[in-house]
């Protein structure tokens, strides 16, 4: 998931991983024949630490993060999942420098901050279609607080913000910087309006009506054009009626 979230610490992950290892080894040590391990102050320990340990290997590989730390085969389960969670962070800049062509990568926490600070917390939680509308959701608030509109939203607000046409009383506008003349900016102007209407009808209602999760490729790729948006909305002037 590295493409899609914010950066992650892989150094605190590896540390975090070898000390609960190094605990469950020690606590081994101290099983008793036939798969008896004592209540002691390591296994309260244990259990503390084992949650990160869980939520770890459960972005490295889902299915480490299954493994049974007090069943039978006691510590040595957990020990086999953490071994190769450690595995995974050893070898993983191998992995992207010889199993997959070089390309850019999108770093989700440097969109524009209106969708990321929006979307991260249903993202790193799962809920990719979620992200998506609640990003969306907080460009409408914002290009209503920009523009001290309230009784328009969604489409129709991002119609009237990029209308070429001149503001009217109460119907401010968001203006492409540069000069009005120039035939690059007024292409940009015309341009922005047809993208932010088509960001509001073909991204931000499906994600607010459709049922099921959306991937996280496609979820991320909806982010990206939504901060696009985002850094007009908020870099754009605004031109009210004289």
């Amino acid at each position: 998931m590295r493409a899609y979230s914010r950066v992650v610490n892989y150094q605190w992950m590896e540390e975090k991983l070898t000390a609960y290892y190094s605990l469950l080894r020690d606590y081994a040590v101290g099983g008793a024949p036939g798969g008896w391990w004592p209540e002691n102050e390591t296994k309260s320990e244990l259990r503390r630490k084992e949650p990160t340990a869980r939520q770890i290997l459960k972005r490295l590989d889902p299915d480490l993060a299954d493994f049974e730390s007090e069943g039978l085969e006691g510590p040595y389960g957990a020990m086999h999942a953490i071994e190769r969670g450690l595995g995974i962070l050893a070898d993983q800049e191998e992995w992207a420098a010889n199993l997959a062509p070089e390309g850019p990568v999108i770093a989700a926490d440097q969109l524009h901050p209106w969708v990321w600070a929006s979307a991260s917390t249903l993202w790193d939680s799962g809920h990719y279609r979620q992200a998506v509308q609640a990003a969306a959701t907080a460009i409408n608030a914002k290009t209503q607080a920009k523009l001290g509109r309230r009784d328009v939203s969604d489409d129709k607000l991002m119609q009237d913000a990029f209308s070429e046409n001149p503001p009217q009383p109460g119907q401010p506008r968001l203006r492409c910087p540069g000069d009005p003349a120039d035939q690059t900016i007024r292409s940009r102007q015309r341009g922005a309006l047809q993208f932010a209407v088509g960001c509001f009808f073909a991204i931000r209602n499906p994600a607010s009506h459709e049922e099921g999760e959306w991937e996280p490729q496609v979820a991320i790729e909806c982010l990206a054009a939504l901060s696009v948006l985002a850094r007009w909305i908020d870099e754009w002037e605004v031109v009210s009626a004289a």
